[in-house]
């Protein structure tokens, strides 16, 4: 009896062994890169910090990144780890958004697929504080197409409406059923994406902005009719539209 216990507590201890050592193992063969390394004042302490953009990519597939994160060895000894979302590439710059005269981080990770889109990651460590600082969002606007190959876009910021000539198509949405004799068969909706990207510009009084970059599509995702720039600046704890430019695609 008691050999047959002593069996079954040594292969229980044998098994235990195991798993511990697999998952070692595991841990051991994790892949995370460093993406970015930075050195720059990030509390406003006069002090510089030590900022990382790191990724652990897919196994199976590593040019997309399954973790993607922020790591800072502050000045005063402490460690902040900001997760952010997965995605096929991701960029890191410190620039001072908020203008309060200390920098930021601001983080941009790219979805991947067919229909790649950005996503933004903006935070403030100021006094060793970490703050979600929020950014401005895409611009609402109405769009359609129009008898005659034309299509039309409305901006719900300005109300200004413009209007687009899109006859160089003609073959394409005949063929596709969009147009009939050069009307419409339907009344058909354009797609208003969100960024494709967002990104820190310089603006009056040395200050930094936001650049933000929409397209307009319409039957299909390559199908780009126009894009929409937006230019913000932060002002008084909101961001406030300073400027917008629409160009129209041209049929390649």
């Amino acid at each position: 009896m008691k050999k047959e216990m002593l069996l079954v507590i040594v292969s229980f201890f044998l098994m235990s062994l195991t798993a511990i050592t697999g998952v070692y193992a595991i841990e051991e063969t994790t892949k995370i890169i460093t993406i970015s390394n930075e050195k720059a004042d990030i509390t406003g302490d006069g002090k510089e910090e030590e900022i990382f953009l790191k990724g652990v990519p897919y196994q199976k597939e590593e040019a997309f990144l399954e973790k993607i994160y922020i790591e800072i060895n502050a000045s005063n000894g402490r460690k902040y780890t900001i997760p952010l979302n997965s995605g096929a590439k991701a960029g890191l710059e410190l620039v001072d958004l908020n203008n309060d005269g200390v920098k930021d981080l601001f983080s941009s990770v790219v979805k991947g697929g067919n229909e790649p889109t950005v996503q933004n990651y903006s935070y403030s460590i100021r006094n060793f504080e970490q703050t979600k600082l929020f950014l401005p969002e895409p611009l609402e606007m109405e769009s359609h197409f129009l008898h005659g190959y034309k299509a039309e876009i409305k901006l719900a910021k300005t109300g200004k409406s413009y209007l687009f000539d899109l006859k160089d198509r003609k073959k394409y949405y005949k063929k596709l059923g969009l147009y009939y004799r050069g009307k419409l068969n339907e009344p058909t909706e354009l797609t208003v994406n969100p960024f494709s990207s967002l990104q820190p510009i310089p603006i009056e009084n040395n200050q930094v902005g936001l650049l933000g970059e929409q397209k307009i599509t319409g039957i299909a995702h390559a199908d780009v009719i126009a894009t929409v720039e937006s230019t913000w600046s932060f002002d008084q704890g909101q961001w406030k539209l300073i400027r917008i430019v629409v160009h129209k695609e041209r049929n390649k």
